[in-house]
């Protein structure tokens, strides 16, 4: 694993088995890394082994910070993370991707000092920033990084105009993966800037191939080159 100069690594270890997260987690530490993340259990278990899952992964390597995800929706992030705090000695924030900006404000609310609150949803990047997420983490950073990097600044230095117009823009593009399927149309696009991925698996579907054109053309009427520029 190769660092940028200053930055840190966070390497996502999360995985269906808990035991195969525990053992990337150990690698990561082998390797280098500045802190591992993992999502939730994959298969709607309950909360004692959501508790268990995430306990054996952080207790794998509890000198390196550890970051649970959270998912809003039916699962209630916020009593979830009250009690991963009390659990887990290396806890050091969370992920949280979900629509309700009242429950991610919840969660910003617990930081204590050295604490980080990622936010989810690139579609909500400004608003999280504007509920106080420290940083974000999602999908569509991999090809248009500088919008994410200009709404945080603009949310920084108070111009919420700014955010609020470049994240419509964003949600303009995205808003065209999903009406061409997003695990396909995104990794179609990741080829067409030159990262092939691969197809994405199943049950996820690959683009067809006569809907490339039509996906391109898409993008470029949505202002994607526009948006990777910036």
């Amino acid at each position: 694993m190769t660092k940028c100069a200053g930055a840190p690594v966070i390497v996502h270890v999360g995985s269906i088995a808990t035991r195969d997260a525990v053992t990337l987690a150990r690698h990561a530490r082998e390797v280098g890394t500045d802190g591992v993340a993992s999502i939730l259990p994959l298969f709607g278990v309950g909360p004692a082994s959501t508790y268990l899952h995430y306990e054996t992964i952080a207790a794998a390597v509890p000198e390196l910070p550890f970051y649970p995800y959270l998912f809003g929706g039916q699962t209630d992030a916020v009593s979830l993370l009250h009690e991963l705090r009390r659990r887990i000695p290396n806890l050091a924030g969370a992920k949280y991707t979900g629509p309700n900006l009242y429950e991610l404000q919840a969660l910003v609310a617990m930081q204590d000092a050295g604490w980080t609150i990622f936010s989810g949803m690139d579609e909500q990047c400004a608003f999280a920033a504007m509920f106080g997420a420290t940083a974000n983490i999602g999908a569509t950073l991999n090809v248009m990084p500088g919008v994410y990097r200009e709404i945080r600044a603009a949310c920084a230095r108070g111009d919420l105009t700014r955010a609020r117009d470049v994240q419509a823009q964003a949600n303009h593009v995205i808003r065209v993966w999903f009406e061409f399927g997003f695990p396909g149309a995104f990794r179609e696009t990741l080829r067409w800037r030159g990262f092939d991925c691969g197809e994405p698996r199943l049950p996820n579907l690959p683009l067809p191939p006569e809907q490339r054109e039509a996906l391109h053309a898409a993008l470029e009427a949505a202002g994607f080159e526009e948006m990777t520029r910036m």
